[in-house]
């Protein structure tokens, strides 16, 4: 009975020195180097679209005069807007509500009740070196405020690629400056993490274009101002 124990104990010990010296091997390994940098890039665009909301506002004694009356009114403008030479599809009526107010005086008297419809048009400008000539069409046509302006751009895509491009090869100038200061070369790229600051919508808010009197106020200068978009990788590369 000893003889078969002391086979399979001297097993065992043979199997856990060689468990040993494989765990010393991998341990003794050299760790691959690498470098890693984070590259940046800025692009400045220029806004080629325009979003416009345009209110048009009416009252009167009754629910039904007050909504024909805005119909009229809001006819009016999209008539003279696309007279301007905007296309159908980037003209739509949103927001339409109807509601009672009771009407005072300046000097407080009691006017009475009255119905007020609201409607408001909002306008795709495709071409927004003529935001000028619709806000006064607009405004002689019936509108009665211009709650903003918002400016954008339509092809993003182009513009965040060349900002990908830009900050990879700022993150491997970078990664080439470090690697010869310290007498390496740089290897291939181990991994690669990206990330993006779309440009966010400008809205341009003047106040001279608010409703009532404000409204009066056409030919206000439109400035559609610069957006920018912020690009970041960070890159991983191999040294040799």
């Amino acid at each position: 009975m000893r003889s078969k124990l002391f086979i399979p104990t001297i097993l065992v010990i043979a199997a856990a020195l060689l468990s040993a010296c494989s765990g010393s091997f991998q341990f003794g390994q050299a760790m691959a180097r690498t470098i890693n940098v984070t590259g940046n890039a800025e692009v400045i665009l220029s806004p080629d679209i325009a979003y416009i909301s345009i209110g048009v506002h009416s009252e009167a004694e009754t629910a039904k005069a007050a909504v024909a009356a805005n119909n009229t009114q809001t006819q009016a403008v999209v008539d003279a807007i696309k007279g301007k030479g905007v296309d159908a599809k980037d003209i739509k009526t949103t927001n339409f509500s109807v509601y009672q107010q009771q009407k005072y005086s300046p000097t407080g008297e009691d006017l009475g009740t009255f119905f007020m419809a609201d409607n408001t048009v909002y306008v795709t400008m495709r071409d927004i070196t003529k935001i000028g000539d619709i806000l006064d069409a607009s405004i002689g046509a019936g509108a009665n405020s211009i709650y903003g302006i918002t400016f954008d751009v339509q092809d993003k895509e182009s513009a965040m690629a060349s900002g990908r491009d830009q900050a990879i090869a700022d993150a491997k100038a970078q990664a080439e400056q470090l690697a010869a200061a310290t007498g390496a070369t740089l290897g291939d790229v181990q991994n690669i993490s990206y990330y993006s600051n779309p440009p966010v919508p400008y809205y341009y808010d003047n106040k001279a274009m608010g409703g009532g009197a404000g409204a009066e106020a056409a030919s206000v200068p439109i400035s559609p101002g610069q957006l920018t978009m912020t690009v970041s990788v960070s890159v991983t590369y191999a040294l040799k």
